[in-house]
């Protein structure tokens, strides 16, 4: 921290990067009411520069942290807030010294469709989306169903939904922004298996920020921490070499015991391959890498790899 009541939140510019920066602002200061000045400073990413392109092309999701992760690292920050669907899971892509010092309560994981519902959709109708893993799972449950690219900002991304058959999208951006009302359907996790980490917020700082870590843990919010942890356990264990659509969903039950449900597909969703585990608390991202394990090597994962060229085949 850059003193004892100042605390700099690193965050992307576009409406929902800032109100969630905001959002952990306030959690912040009721944490430490009075004592915290909270101010953000706003990152450019290269994600948000090139909207001509899908994310595949410019490397995947991680491409909205990098700068912002560097705004922390060189000292023009102290922490930063992302999108926890954004942080990369494996330790080869994310960079030294920095931690993930809290996760706030968790916002709802699931997906939505804007502009129909999934069985209102003409044979054959066209669906835009970014994410190579809603088009898999929706290709699996409507394999008529042609698909096209979609980039840019929530507005923007409202704004081109009428030219489609329909746009999915996450629901918690939605509710986030209060534009719920354009939701057509919610999608259920035994339909499409929600994002690794999708519905949370990451808090990143430097790991040798002792001051700020504290700081941060005020508002960590263990049952969404444990959820995320096993999701990105799960991503993790497939390696950073990984581009084949990826899922996983955690769930806490009444015993507190962790329950993780995931997927690995091919592109066009003709074969997926689902898995799921059940285990304590204790170490939720040892739960998520044992699901993986178990998932390439018994459940087809390796062939699929291979299948995708992304494995030697053997």
């Amino acid at each position: 921290m850059s003193g004892p009541g100042a605390l700099r939140i690193a965050t992307r510019g576009s409406p929902l990067a800032r109100w969630q920066a905001e959002h952990v602002a306030d959690l912040l200061r009721r944490a430490r009411p009075g004592e915290l000045e909270v101010d953000l400073v706003v990152v450019e990413t290269v994600g948000d520069r090139r909207q001509d392109v899908s994310l595949d092309q410019i490397g995947g999701r991680g491409i909205f942290v990098k700068e912002v992760q560097a705004a922390v690292l060189d000292g023009a920050a102290d922490l930063a807030v992302h999108s926890a669907k954004d942080l990369p899971s494996s330790p080869e892509l994310a960079p030294d010294g920095l931690v993930i010092a809290a996760v706030p309560e968790r916002g709802d994981p699931r997906d939505v469709l804007v502009g129909a519902a999934l069985d209102d959709i003409p044979p054959g109708g066209l669906v835009a989306t970014g994410s190579a893993r809603r088009r898999a799972l929706l290709a699996d449950l409507r394999p008529d169903l042609t698909f096209t690219g979609l980039r840019g900002n929530i507005d923007t991304r409202l704004a081109k939904a009428p030219a489609y058959a329909a746009i999915v999208m996450a629901l918690a951006p939605l509710q986030r922004l209060d534009l719920e009302h354009h939701v057509a359907q919610v999608l259920e996790p035994h339909q499409m298996l929600p994002q690794v980490g999708q519905g949370a917020l990451a808090i990143e700082c430097r790991e040798d920020d002792e001051v700020t870590q504290e700081v941060a843990a005020a508002i960590d919010h263990r049952p969404s921490r444990l959820r995320v942890d096993a999701e990105r356990g799960f991503l993790a264990a497939l390696g950073g070499g990984c581009d084949l659509p990826v899922a996983a969903h955690a769930t806490i039950g009444g015993d507190g015991s962790l329950h993780l449900v995931a997927l690995l597909a091919s592109f066009d969703g003709h074969r997926v391959l689902r898995d799921e585990q059940t285990g304590g608390p204790g170490d939720p991202g040892a739960l998520g890498a044992d699901l993986a394990a178990h998932l390439l090597d018994h459940g087809g994962g390796r062939w699929l790899l291979a299948e995708a060229g992304l494995l030697p085949a053997t």
